[in-house]
């Protein structure tokens, strides 16, 4: 009779331990079961962001710019989360903070490649954009491309985890001649004071930096050629999200794509500086299709 009472208990436990078990696994929000439902009660969505201009950056007095930003508000206003809170940090820092649960989604023009999607799920594509060089003034060496860097043994500073350290070395820049560095005004810094040649970044982002910063000691290559075989160039810029947030995601995808129906995003990338043609993704330029290679 105690034996049966015990074998009883023991699988009623048993049941209820597995029962625990199939909802940690089907739940689909990381924190818990649903994010999104989360997110909508709470009315605020907390973003990681690197403090990249035109993308993502933090003004003097504290507040949240960018067209990644402009984007993921107006999306997330559509899905009925009003308040859009940014957490910053270094650009390296963005994915493993996504994952540690430091942020909801991260909202910083991040260019999907293979190897982010293994770490990551990428939303649709928000924005599609180049690649630009800053030289010091004068441009002494008469730097125009990747390849000239390579050729001239030119010393460059590149963000640290930024793709343009990948795109450089294609093009025959050896690990010597890079130096890495923790943000953009640190690549400026290095270049003015001559402890590098160049830097390189995405083309708005260097191209704005330099602008806002007003040093006349540094100046854009305007006449910049553009990597051809390469892949990764064009990048393609979207919001990454944790691989548990399926449902989140997806309505992430839906309200984007009707805002890219209405002609908000073109209007929302050129507000931030950007060609609401040339720097809107083409028709067929999906997450998927860049994360397997075919449009990489």
């Amino acid at each position: 009779m105690k034996k049966t009472l015990l074998i009883s208990v023991c699988c009623l436990v048993l049941i209820m331990l597995a029962a625990c078990g199939s909802d940690d696994a089907s739940g689909d929000g990381g924190k818990s079961g649903n994010l999104l439902d989360e997110l909508k009660e709470k009315g605020t969505v907390t973003v990681g962001f690197a403090n990249e201009e035109p993308y993502a950056y933090q003004t003097d007095d504290g507040e949240l710019k960018g067209a990644a930003v402009d984007i993921a508000t107006a999306v997330f206003k559509e899905l009925g989360v009003d308040n859009v809170k940014g957490q910053l940090a270094d650009f390296k820092q963005l994915i493993p903070g996504l994952n540690a649960g430091k942020f909801d989604v991260v909202t910083a023009g991040m260019a999907i490649t293979p190897d982010r999607c293994e770490n990551a799920d990428f939303g649709e594509p928000e924005m599609m954009y180049g690649e630009g060089l800053i030289v010091q003034k004068g441009n002494p060496l008469d730097l125009h491309s990747y390849k000239d860097l390579a050729e001239k043994n030119a010393t460059v500073s590149i963000m640290s985890s930024a793709t343009e350290n990948e795109f450089v070395k294609k093009e025959g820049v050896s690990e010597e001649q890079i130096q890495s560095a923790p943000d953009i005004p640190a690549t400026f810094s290095a270049v003015e004071s001559g402890r590098a040649d160049a830097t390189t970044g995405t083309e708005m982002t260097v191209k704005m930096a330099l602008e806002s910063s007003g040093n006349d000691k540094l100046e854009f290559v305007e006449d910049f050629e553009q990597p051809e075989d390469i892949e990764g160039v064009p990048s393609y810029g979207a919001a990454a999200f944790h691989k548990d947030n399926d449902k989140l995601r997806e309505a992430y995808n839906e309200k984007l794509a009707e805002l890219k129906e209405s002609g908000k995003i073109a209007e929302l990338l050129e507000a931030n500086g950007f060609n609401g043609e040339t720097n809107s993704v083409p028709d067929g330029i999906t997450a998927e299709s860049v994360c397997s290679g075919e449009n990489y």
